[in-house]
């Protein structure tokens, strides 16, 4: 029996790297989306093309300004001095945003009274134009933090130095977690991983059995002493080795290029792959069932990686998505490596917290596998 697996094996894997359309897809899509989600796909919002427009022309208009320009995140580039150019600058998208401050600005704050400052955001981007805002009345806040101490010092030496300079406060410190410097590659490039090994295995498990009905040696197979059992496992396993091979590459090129931290156990990460694998190859092999060619395989791989793609937190998170969609996510087998791939990468988190999505991994694989080999054998038979 297994002299006949690795016979099917090894003519699998001459065939995979023979031919010129499978060793494409074994090696450029990789390549395309880790440069792509690397290096192109960048949610970070730094160097923020801002235009100042003062029209109060007093030290502490300027002593805002100075705030945003040393802030690190904004880049003043522009002073309009009316409403039109600075309308002009943000329908050319010269700049994100336009600070504006209001005339009586100085004079406001020195009577205690509210001032106002106004933020116009190219709001074309959401994401873009929601963190703006956070860092832009950030930036306000602390200002007029210092400005009110600044206010009760003049209090304080005005009146003797008898007025206590002491008031409460909360005193605020942010620590951020698994991703301090809040890269978008530390996020997006360990998702690569899972969407990669998802298309490749499906794709090829489905186009390798399709192709032998094309060239008519699926038959040929059949009256040899190879059972259908044996034929499955034969044309499954090299793609998963592919897979894992994959994984293997995309975490080195995670460490080495783009320096994605990895907190967890690469043994784990291994037999989680494992555990996808399961599905992907099941629904490899079932699309293989229901396609007469190659091309109508290749066209069933993307239809359903499309959807499994889009339901699996990748790119979008869950939480953001309508209840009903959400709770579709939790039959979606990508889900959960996802969550897996993260947490290990990013977290180091092990099986005592990754157990839950390992459970349902297996679960997923083993039916999925299961019903594409019953069906696989019928068609056989």
């Amino acid at each position: 029996m297994w002299e006949r697996i690795a016979e099917i094996i090894r003519k699998e894997l001459l065939q995979v790297f023979r031919n010129r359309r499978t060793r494409t897809a074994l090696f450029i899509p990789p390549m395309i989306q880790l440069i792509v989600f690397g290096y192109a796909v960048n949610l970070d919002v730094d160097h923020i093309k801002t235009a100042f427009m003062d029209e109060d022309h007093s030290p502490m208009s300027r002593d805002l300004m100075a705030a945003f320009s040393g802030s690190g995140r904004f880049e003043v580039q522009a002073y309009p001095q009316s409403e039109e150019e600075a309308r002009k600058l943000l329908d050319e998208g010269r700049v994100l945003a336009v600070v504006r401050v209001l005339p009586g600005f100085a004079k406001d704050l020195e009577r205690a009274r509210n001032a106002s400052v106004q933020l116009l955001i190219d709001g074309t981007n959401s994401n873009t134009a929601s963190l703006v805002q956070s860092y832009a009345s950030e930036i306000v806040a602390g200002y007029d933090r210092n400005i009110t101490i600044e206010q009760q010092i003049r209090r304080a030496m005005a009146s003797g130095g008898n007025v206590s300079l002491r008031a409460p406060q909360i005193d605020t410190r942010s620590r951020v977690w698994f991703n301090p410097d809040l890269r978008s590659r530390n996020y997006f490039v360990p998702g690569v991983m899972t969407n990669l090994i998802m298309v490749v295995t499906v794709m090829l498990t489905a186009m390798g059995i399709v192709r032998e009905k094309e060239m008519g040696t699926m038959e040929q197979l059949m009256v040899t002493p190879i059972r259908p059992l044996e034929l499955m496992i034969g044309k499954t396993l090299p793609f998963a080795a592919v897979g894992l091979m994959d994984v293997m590459m995309v975490t080195t090129l995670a460490l080495l290029v783009f320096h994605v931290p990895f907190r967890g156990n690469f043994l784990l990460l291994l037999f989680c792959a494992t555990l996808f694998l399961m599905t992907s190859l099941g629904t490899g092999l079932f699309i293989s069932t229901i396609s007469k060619t190659q091309q109508q395989a290749l066209m069933s791989s993307f239809f359903f990686a499309t959807p499994t793609f889009m339901l699996s937190g990748f790119a979008f998170p869950i939480r953001n998505m309508p209840e009903v969609v959400q709770y579709l996510t939790y039959l979606n087998p990508l889900r959960y490596f996802v969550e897996i791939v993260r947490g290990i990468f990013l977290r180091g988190t092990g099986i005592d917290v990754l157990w839950p999505q390992m459970t349902c991994l297996a679960i997923y694989g083993t039916l999925i596998l299961l019903a594409a080999a019953n069906r696989f054998h019928k068609r056989l038979d």
